[in-house]
């Protein structure tokens, strides 16, 4: 029987291949699996770039390796597989709760104002990609009952360091800028830093959790 769920890699210029997923927990399974492959054995995997998206991983590699020859099936295989324990960095980050979303969100989850931090905060959360912006980090593991939808009509500036959700996702605006998701709070850490090595300070596959000032 066929799994419906299998990759499917497409050439994607001269060093990379855009590997196409059913959705983001088998983009979250095969990204882990690449990770771990390059942990155990650096130079076998042949891959110095992994990006992963909502339905797909893009892999470059380094000059001289054929990108038609990467292993996806095998990886595919091994998606069981975790990155190696202790390498998966934590970050945690201080929210001052009082968002101009706060009370909407409760509201809309039946919740009280306090519940909703206690659950926001309660959560561990995955980086699964980046997007929007450089530094803008899409986390993963919001709890259920705070999922709610965007707002109808977007703000035309949101501060940098606002905490948010939307749909299954939760996030940190790097930077001030025009922006659709419930905003819980705000924290100070600086997410995009140019003369940071890397710049962006939640990587995918980095573990992030909040704590309530």
């Amino acid at each position: 029987m066929t799994d419906a769920r299998a990759p499917r890699v497409v050439p994607y210029g001269d060093d990379a291949v855009l590997v196409e997923l059913a959705g983001l927990a088998e983009v979250r399974a095969l990204d882990d699996a690449v990770r771990a492959a390059r942990v155990s054995d650096p130079d076998a995997a042949g891959v110095v770039d992994q990006v992963p998206a909502a339905r797909t991983l893009l892999l470059r590699v380094r000059e001289g390796v054929d990108p038609g020859v990467l292993p996806v099936a095998r990886w595919w295989g091994a998606r069981t597989a975790r990155v190696v324990e202790g390498t998966a960095a934590e970050v945690r980050l201080t929210v001052d709760y009082d968002g101009p979303d706060l009370a909407d969100v409760a509201r809309l989850t039946g919740l009280t104002v306090d519940e909703v931090v206690a659950r926001h905060t309660g959560a561990r959360y995955t980086v699964a990609f980046g997007g929007f912006m450089a530094g803008f980090a899409y986390l993963v593991g919001l709890d259920p009952v705070l999922r709610v939808p965007r707002l109808d009509s977007p703000r035309e500036r949101v501060p940098a360091g606002s905490v948010a959700i939307a749909d299954e996702y939760s996030a940190v605006y790097p930077a001030a800028t025009p922006g659709g998701w419930r905003l819980l709070g705000r924290c100070g850490q600086t997410l995009f830093d140019v003369d940071r090595d890397p710049p962006a300070l939640l990587q995918p596959g980095t573990h992030v959790r909040f704590t309530a000032s």
